[in-house]
């Protein structure tokens, strides 16, 4: 009996670590996601185009994109505890410049500070959730880490929508930088790096140079290249939508209002919470990363393609449409899951990092891309953008993904019954 006790509480503890981080996660999904609802009033406010918005979007990723490969090295070096908490401080500095900001340049140097702060929350989240939990459980317990986070794209929609009109953006902004802060309090305060007796914390930290070598080994792995190319676009396609430019096409094509909009994008990220929790344990239900990668990417590619070639459409087809491709991206953490499965311990940091890095770099030049054909299209008289603008964006998202799943394809699997096998010989 005690020692069913003592086995049981190192996973009790790593529960309320994974969960602490999982709550700070939620202001990286908020501002992240913020512009698909506040951007027509971002356009209006500053005076800017389609491409302007674009470029501010994407500048949050390119900020994360830019830290993935430095924090693996900090995760590897100082612990996620550490390398967590100190960066939300850098997301908090970068949420205040973004909410004081009297004009865009200003706006775009808040949104890339807090997308180098919030760079670090998944990755970090993942290491140590390889170090507290067992390999099969790891896309249960990340899917939950998702799942909770998304609450701040959820609080994105509908409620910023509602809150802006009532107290204005920047006041809403305002709020969620005292949120950021007090979670880098609450990482530092109840976060620890590994369970008692774990090899890291016994470990001899690693010199620059054998660092760097644990880079070269992870960039050098072919089994990486092809799950690189679903991971570059699979994120960037679906968030292009739901993050950015979902909600001006149901206001501008559709002839939505701000909170029928954001109504819309709520239920998409409802639907992908309820996507995180079914796709979560389907890899040890059916004993298959790749599969389950493959065929969620498919479904998001039909998807995008009824969107482009559907002319003037009942508005039903285009809120499907947002819904299901809000379950179906759920399917993307699989990709994660199966590259971190190529990867040795040591190793963890830089190759969760490495695979992260082409995932928000993705997005960064997806969105800034979306921003240049959107804008390529002259406005109609209202300033509105015409449907064919926002089709040919879908019809551009559809090659993409189609292109990206064609080269996944030709990945090797890494089941979770062949990691369990590995994990107890070596046991």
């Amino acid at each position: 009996m005690q020692s069913t006790e003592r086995r049981a509480a190192p996973h009790r503890r790593g529960l309320i670590i994974v969960l602490t981080l999982a709550t700070a996660y939620m202001a990286s999904h908020f501002f992240r996601a913020s512009n698909v609802t506040i951007g027509l009033d971002l356009m209006h406010d500053l005076s800017i185009g389609p491409e302007a918005l674009g470029a501010l979007t994407g500048a949050f990723f390119f900020g994360f994109a830019s830290m993935q490969i430095p924090c693996g090295f900090l995760f590897d070096h100082f612990g996620p505890r550490r390398t967590v908490a100190g960066l939300l401080i850098v997301a908090t500095i970068g949420g205040i410049v973004f909410t004081l900001a009297p004009g865009w340049p200003v706006l775009l140097t808040g949104r890339v500070l807090m997308g180098c702060g919030f760079g670090v929350m998944l990755i970090g989240s993942m290491v140590v959730i390889t170090r507290w939990f067992a390999p099969d459980r790891f896309s249960t317990v990340t899917a939950i880490v998702m799942s909770i986070g998304l609450l701040g794209n959820l609080l994105a929609t509908t409620p910023l929508a509602w809150a802006s009109e009532a107290i204005g953006w920047r006041a809403v902004f305002g709020i969620a930088v005292a949120f950021t802060a007090l979670a880098a309090v609450a990482v530092w305060l109840v976060v620890r790096d590994a369970p008692s007796g774990h090899p890291f914390l016994s470990r001899t930290p690693e010199s620059p140079r054998v660092m760097l070598q644990g880079l070269m080994e992870v960039l050098g792995n072919r089994r990486l290249r092809p799950i690189l190319a679903l991971n570059f676009c699979n994120y960037a396609c679906t968030f292009t939508v739901q993050g950015l430019w979902g909600g001006p096409f149901l206001r501008e094509v559709h002839g939505l209002s701000p909170i029928e909009a954001g109504n819309v994008l709520l239920a998409a990220v409802v639907a992908y919470q309820f996507g995180m929790l079914a796709f979560g344990p389907m890899d040890r239900m059916l004993d298959t990363r790749k599969g389950i990668a493959i065929g969620g990417a498919a479904v998001i590619v039909a998807v995008l393609a009824v969107l482009a070639l559907t002319s003037q459409p009942p508005v039903w087809l285009p809120v499907t449409a947002i819904l299901v491709i809000g379950f179906f991206s759920a399917s993307s953490t699989m990709v994660m899951t199966h590259g971190r499965g190529i990867f040795p311990d040591r190793l963890i940091g830089r190759g969760v990092a490495t695979i992260n890095t082409f995932v928000m770099f993705g997005v960064a030049c997806m969105q800034t891309l979306s921003g240049i054909i959107i804008g390529s299209f002259e406005p109609l008289a209202d300033g509105a953008r015409s449907e064919t603008a926002y089709r040919a964006l879908f019809a551009v998202l559809t090659l993409v993904l189609a292109t990206a799943v064609a080269i996944y394809s030709r990945s090797q699997d890494v089941r979770p019954s062949e990691e369990m096998r590995e994990r107890r010989r070596h046991s």
